[in-house]
Protein backbone atom coordinates (compact mmCIF):
# COMPACT_ATOMS: atom_id res chain seq x y z
CA UNK A 1 0.00 0.00 0.00
CA UNK A 2 1.76 3.05 -0.84
CA UNK A 3 1.39 6.36 0.68
CA UNK A 4 -1.14 8.03 -1.41
CA UNK A 5 -3.62 5.29 -0.64
CA UNK A 6 -2.37 5.47 2.94
CA UNK A 7 -3.19 8.89 2.84
CA UNK A 8 -6.72 8.12 1.62
CA UNK A 9 -7.43 5.96 4.17
CA UNK A 10 -6.51 8.05 6.70
CA UNK A 11 -8.94 10.40 5.43
CA UNK A 12 -11.59 7.89 4.77
CA UNK A 13 -10.94 6.75 8.60
CA UNK A 14 -11.08 10.56 9.86
CA UNK A 15 -15.07 10.71 7.81
CA UNK A 16 -15.99 7.58 8.97
CA UNK A 17 -15.80 8.12 12.54
CA UNK A 18 -17.29 11.72 12.06
CA UNK A 19 -20.09 10.53 10.14
CA UNK A 20 -21.18 7.69 12.44
CA UNK A 21 -21.24 10.30 15.04
CA UNK A 22 -23.05 12.42 13.38
CA UNK A 23 -25.68 10.39 11.08
CA UNK A 24 -25.04 6.93 10.67
CA UNK A 25 -23.04 5.34 8.11
CA UNK A 26 -19.59 6.38 7.82
CA UNK A 27 -18.42 2.58 7.58
CA UNK A 28 -20.09 2.68 3.81
CA UNK A 29 -16.90 5.60 3.00
CA UNK A 30 -13.93 3.77 4.79
CA UNK A 31 -15.11 0.33 3.20
CA UNK A 32 -14.85 1.81 -0.93
CA UNK A 33 -11.73 3.33 0.29
CA UNK A 34 -10.01 0.54 1.42
CA UNK A 35 -11.24 -0.90 -2.00
CA UNK A 36 -9.55 1.23 -4.06
CA UNK A 37 -6.22 1.05 -2.14
CA UNK A 38 -6.23 -2.66 -3.33
CA UNK A 39 -8.02 -4.98 -0.64
CA UNK A 40 -10.01 -7.75 -1.66
CA UNK A 41 -13.79 -7.35 -0.97
CA UNK A 42 -13.52 -9.94 1.97
CA UNK A 43 -10.00 -8.31 3.36
CA UNK A 44 -11.85 -4.43 3.36
CA UNK A 45 -14.97 -5.63 4.75
CA UNK A 46 -12.94 -7.01 7.77
CA UNK A 47 -10.47 -4.63 8.15
CA UNK A 48 -13.10 -1.94 8.07
CA UNK A 49 -15.11 -3.60 10.76
CA UNK A 50 -11.88 -3.45 13.15
CA UNK A 51 -10.41 -0.10 12.07
CA UNK A 52 -14.04 1.77 13.35
CA UNK A 53 -13.62 0.02 16.74
CA UNK A 54 -12.15 2.78 18.47
CA UNK A 55 -15.34 5.19 17.31
CA UNK A 56 -17.82 3.19 19.00
CA UNK A 57 -15.60 3.56 22.35
CA UNK A 58 -16.14 7.33 21.76
CA UNK A 59 -20.02 7.53 20.98
CA UNK A 60 -20.66 5.04 24.25
CA UNK A 61 -18.70 7.27 26.19
CA UNK A 62 -20.57 10.65 25.02
CA UNK A 63 -24.17 8.39 25.58
CA UNK A 64 -22.75 7.23 29.46
CA UNK A 65 -25.78 9.89 31.07
CA UNK A 66 -28.23 7.87 28.31
CA UNK A 67 -27.14 4.68 29.50
CA UNK A 68 -27.28 4.73 32.89
CA UNK A 69 -30.87 5.57 33.00
CA UNK A 70 -31.73 2.33 31.22
CA UNK A 71 -32.53 -0.81 32.79
CA UNK A 72 -29.55 -3.20 33.41
CA UNK A 73 -31.41 -6.40 32.96
CA UNK A 74 -32.40 -5.34 29.54
CA UNK A 75 -29.11 -3.67 28.38
CA UNK A 76 -27.25 -7.00 29.36
CA UNK A 77 -29.97 -9.58 28.16
CA UNK A 78 -29.83 -7.30 24.69
CA UNK A 79 -26.03 -7.37 24.67
CA UNK A 80 -25.74 -11.25 25.14
CA UNK A 81 -28.23 -11.69 22.32
CA UNK A 82 -26.40 -9.26 20.12
CA UNK A 83 -22.95 -11.12 20.93
CA UNK A 84 -24.69 -13.98 19.99
CA UNK A 85 -25.51 -13.37 16.48
CA UNK A 86 -22.17 -11.16 16.11
CA UNK A 87 -20.44 -14.44 17.15
CA UNK A 88 -22.85 -16.17 14.11
CA UNK A 89 -22.02 -13.74 11.53
CA UNK A 90 -18.41 -13.71 12.16
CA UNK A 91 -17.92 -16.93 11.81
CA UNK A 92 -20.45 -17.32 8.55
CA UNK A 93 -18.07 -14.80 7.18
CA UNK A 94 -14.99 -16.40 7.49
CA UNK A 95 -16.11 -20.00 6.11
CA UNK A 96 -17.81 -17.93 3.16
CA UNK A 97 -15.61 -18.37 0.07
CA UNK A 98 -14.51 -15.20 -1.21
CA UNK A 99 -16.29 -15.56 -4.41
CA UNK A 100 -19.65 -15.79 -2.75
CA UNK A 101 -18.90 -12.62 -0.81
CA UNK A 102 -17.69 -11.26 -3.49
CA UNK A 103 -21.29 -12.12 -4.83
CA UNK A 104 -23.49 -11.01 -1.87
CA UNK A 105 -21.31 -7.49 -0.90
CA UNK A 106 -22.78 -5.70 -3.82
CA UNK A 107 -26.24 -6.43 -2.34
CA UNK A 108 -25.33 -5.50 1.30
CA UNK A 109 -24.23 -2.44 0.26
CA UNK A 110 -27.06 -1.27 -1.51
CA UNK A 111 -29.58 -3.05 0.98
CA UNK A 112 -27.49 -0.69 3.49
CA UNK A 113 -27.39 2.38 1.13
CA UNK A 114 -31.25 1.91 0.76
CA UNK A 115 -31.80 1.86 4.81
CA UNK A 116 -29.49 4.84 5.32
CA UNK A 117 -31.62 7.29 2.99
CA UNK A 118 -34.79 5.74 4.60
CA UNK A 119 -33.15 6.76 8.17
CA UNK A 120 -35.25 9.86 8.62
CA UNK A 121 -38.37 8.16 8.17
CA UNK A 122 -37.45 5.45 10.84
CA UNK A 123 -36.40 8.32 12.94
CA UNK A 124 -40.24 10.02 12.87
CA UNK A 125 -41.61 6.50 13.71
CA UNK A 126 -39.43 6.30 16.61
CA UNK A 127 -40.68 9.47 18.31
CA UNK A 128 -43.90 8.90 17.71
CA UNK A 129 -43.75 5.79 19.34
CA UNK A 130 -41.70 7.59 22.05
CA UNK A 131 -44.65 9.84 22.87
CA UNK A 132 -46.99 5.99 23.75
CA UNK A 133 -44.14 4.26 25.34
CA UNK A 134 -45.53 1.34 27.61
CA UNK A 135 -43.59 -0.89 30.02
CA UNK A 136 -42.20 -3.95 28.58
CA UNK A 137 -42.76 -6.92 29.42
CA UNK A 138 -40.97 -10.53 29.31
CA UNK A 139 -42.08 -11.54 26.05
CA UNK A 140 -41.40 -7.93 24.32
CA UNK A 141 -38.54 -8.44 25.87
CA UNK A 142 -37.69 -12.18 23.99
CA UNK A 143 -38.82 -10.33 20.78
CA UNK A 144 -36.15 -8.01 21.18
CA UNK A 145 -33.17 -9.84 22.16
CA UNK A 146 -34.45 -12.16 19.17
CA UNK A 147 -34.70 -8.77 16.77
CA UNK A 148 -31.14 -7.94 18.07
CA UNK A 149 -29.59 -11.34 17.35
CA UNK A 150 -30.64 -10.92 14.01
CA UNK A 151 -29.30 -7.60 13.98
CA UNK A 152 -25.60 -8.95 15.44
CA UNK A 153 -25.66 -11.63 12.57
CA UNK A 154 -25.78 -8.46 10.29
CA UNK A 155 -23.35 -6.32 11.85
CA UNK A 156 -20.65 -9.49 12.16
CA UNK A 157 -21.16 -10.69 8.58
CA UNK A 158 -20.82 -7.18 7.05
CA UNK A 159 -20.39 -3.78 9.30
CA UNK A 160 -21.51 -1.26 6.38
CA UNK A 161 -23.89 0.89 8.10
CA UNK A 162 -24.57 -1.83 10.95
CA UNK A 163 -25.64 1.22 13.49
CA UNK A 164 -28.10 2.40 11.00
CA UNK A 165 -28.81 -1.38 11.10
CA UNK A 166 -29.33 -1.38 15.14
CA UNK A 167 -31.42 1.69 15.14
CA UNK A 168 -33.86 0.20 12.83
CA UNK A 169 -34.25 -3.15 14.56
CA UNK A 170 -34.65 -1.08 17.68
CA UNK A 171 -37.21 1.28 16.48
CA UNK A 172 -39.11 -1.60 15.27
CA UNK A 173 -39.20 -3.44 18.37
CA UNK A 174 -39.32 -1.08 21.08
CA UNK A 175 -41.26 2.37 21.78
CA UNK A 176 -37.96 3.66 23.48
CA UNK A 177 -37.42 7.77 22.26
CA UNK A 178 -34.76 8.65 19.60
CA UNK A 179 -32.30 9.69 22.47
CA UNK A 180 -32.15 6.51 24.45
CA UNK A 181 -32.09 4.00 21.41
CA UNK A 182 -29.42 6.33 20.38
CA UNK A 183 -27.65 5.07 23.66
CA UNK A 184 -28.38 1.70 23.74
CA UNK A 185 -27.51 1.22 19.65
CA UNK A 186 -24.04 2.93 20.24
CA UNK A 187 -24.14 0.42 23.33
CA UNK A 188 -24.84 -2.85 21.25
CA UNK A 189 -22.84 -1.57 18.35
CA UNK A 190 -19.76 -1.61 21.09
CA UNK A 191 -20.60 -5.16 21.23
CA UNK A 192 -20.95 -6.36 17.81
CA UNK A 193 -17.82 -4.61 17.50
CA UNK A 194 -15.62 -5.60 19.64
CA UNK A 195 -16.85 -9.62 19.29
CA UNK A 196 -15.82 -9.13 15.35
CA UNK A 197 -12.61 -7.07 16.56
CA UNK A 198 -11.66 -10.37 18.42
CA UNK A 199 -12.32 -12.93 16.13
CA UNK A 200 -11.17 -11.56 12.73
CA UNK A 201 -7.93 -10.25 14.72
CA UNK A 202 -7.39 -14.27 15.36
CA UNK A 203 -8.90 -15.71 12.35
CA UNK A 204 -9.67 -12.71 10.00
CA UNK A 205 -7.77 -11.52 6.80
CA UNK A 206 -7.39 -8.32 8.20
CA UNK A 207 -4.72 -5.18 6.92
CA UNK A 208 -2.96 -4.22 9.96
CA UNK A 209 -1.60 -1.69 8.00
CA UNK A 210 -4.62 -0.13 7.05
CA UNK A 211 -5.92 -0.46 11.01
CA UNK A 212 -3.23 1.44 11.77
CA UNK A 213 -3.74 4.05 9.86
CA UNK A 214 -7.92 4.48 10.24
CA UNK A 215 -8.14 3.48 13.48
CA UNK A 216 -6.83 6.54 14.88
CA UNK A 217 -8.37 8.87 12.48
CA UNK A 218 -11.97 7.04 13.26
CA UNK A 219 -11.04 8.21 17.19
CA UNK A 220 -10.37 11.40 15.91
CA UNK A 221 -13.19 12.20 13.43
CA UNK A 222 -15.99 10.14 15.87
CA UNK A 223 -14.74 12.90 18.59
CA UNK A 224 -14.88 16.05 15.91
CA UNK A 225 -18.16 14.25 14.68
CA UNK A 226 -19.70 14.67 17.98
CA UNK A 227 -18.72 18.12 18.93
CA UNK A 228 -19.95 19.12 15.49
CA UNK A 229 -23.13 17.31 15.18
CA UNK A 230 -25.25 20.68 16.23
CA UNK A 231 -23.80 22.44 13.49
CA UNK A 232 -23.68 20.03 10.91
CA UNK A 233 -26.73 19.92 8.55
CA UNK A 234 -27.74 16.03 8.72
CA UNK A 235 -29.54 15.46 6.03
CA UNK A 236 -27.02 16.79 3.06
CA UNK A 237 -24.51 14.63 4.84
CA UNK A 238 -26.49 11.58 5.03
CA UNK A 239 -27.61 11.98 1.08
CA UNK A 240 -23.95 12.07 0.45
CA UNK A 241 -23.21 8.64 2.37
CA UNK A 242 -26.18 7.29 0.30
CA UNK A 243 -24.95 8.62 -2.99
CA UNK A 244 -21.32 6.73 -2.14
CA UNK A 245 -23.16 3.54 -0.86
CA UNK A 246 -25.19 3.56 -4.72
CA UNK A 247 -22.08 4.12 -6.53
CA UNK A 248 -20.00 1.51 -4.82
CA UNK A 249 -23.23 -0.76 -5.45
CA UNK A 250 -23.40 -0.16 -9.01
CA UNK A 251 -19.20 -0.77 -9.44
CA UNK A 252 -19.19 -3.95 -7.45
CA UNK A 253 -22.36 -5.04 -9.61
CA UNK A 254 -20.81 -4.25 -12.88
CA UNK A 255 -17.02 -6.04 -11.68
Amino acid sequence: MDLVALLAVAGAGLLSGAVNSIAGGGSLLLFPALLGAGLPTLSANVTNSVANWPGWIGQVYGFADDLKEQSRTRLVLLSIATGVGTIAGSVLLLITTSATFDLVVPVLVLFASLLLAGQKQVKKLVRRAGRTAATEGRRHLAVLSLTMAAAGVYGGYFGGAMGVIMLVALALATSDGLRRLNALKAALSLVDSTISLLIFAAWGPVDWTAVAVAAPTALIGGYAGARLARRMNEEVLRWIVVAVGLSVSIALFIS
